[in-house]
């Protein structure tokens, strides 16, 4: 997928997860204490995994889907013990690497695990797509360009969050731009609903999609929005 954008943002997120934060993500994705701050976020993200599971089939034997941004694999696991084949891929191999042992350790043998670009065409194709919270670092237009990226490769769904703009979350964006760059994590990019429609409707690679589910979750310091695209 073309765009100086989005690589230059992909580079920032690798960089982060797979160096500066991997720990943190590492506690937050599992059951280990965390300060009150990050509870917030892991009921919030624990809330919107359910959400993407909720908009699922029961029984997805047959069915390939691709986790885009796996992360640590808890969505990955949760949809291969209803049946269906993962591909689960993300940028940090360190990440994959605690993926892959959750997964080993869970007896879940229905999951590639693999490091790369969520867009790379050979993946290959997909009943469903899932991305959660993997593009909230992006602005609308790179969404749309990730979302084409998927669509000609996908057959039923693509279900995806992004960061929607709310005061609350324009405080904290500014608030983390106070922070020494070496702290810092990648800006989250808050998004307007309205806007991120607009782009949508007006891409030609995506004619044949429409917005099904859409629906918000606000957990403390945790704010996602997720959106379902379904093929028509």
């Amino acid at each position: 997928m073309d765009g100086s954008a989005y690589l230059e943002r992909r580079g920032q997120l690798q960089q982060y997860f797979d160096r500066t934060a991997v720990r943190a993500w590492e506690r937050l994705t599992s059951d280990a204490p965390v300060s009150r701050i990050r509870a917030t976020v892991r009921a919030g993200r624990n809330r919107m995994r359910r959400l993407m599971l909720d908009l699922l089939p029961a029984q997805l034997d047959g069915r390939r889907l691709l986790d885009a941004g796996c992360g640590t694999g808890a969505l990955s696991l949760e949809v291969a013990a209803r049946g269906a084949s993962v591909v689960a891929v993300d940028l940090s191999p360190t990440l994959v690497g605690l993926a892959r042992e959750r997964s080993s350790g869970a007896g879940q043998d229905a999951v590639d695990f693999r490091v790369g670009d969520m867009c790379d065409a050979g993946l290959g194709e997909f009943d469903s797509v899932l991305a959660m919270d993997s593009l909230i670092h992006y602005e609308a237009d790179d969404i749309v360009r990730v979302l084409e990226a998927w669509g000609p490769r996908t057959r039923r769904s693509m279900l995806f969050t992004f960061a929607p703009r709310t005061p609350a979350l324009a405080v904290m964006h500014s608030i983390g731009r106070v922070f020494p760059r070496s702290d810092r994590a990648p800006a989250i990019a808050p998004v307007s609903e309205a806007r991120l429609r607009e782009r949508l409707s007006l891409s030609p690679e995506l004619r044949d999609w429409c917005v099904g589910h859409s629906e918000r979750i606000a957990s403390g310091f945790y704010t996602s929005h997720l959106m379902e695209l379904v093929r028509i």
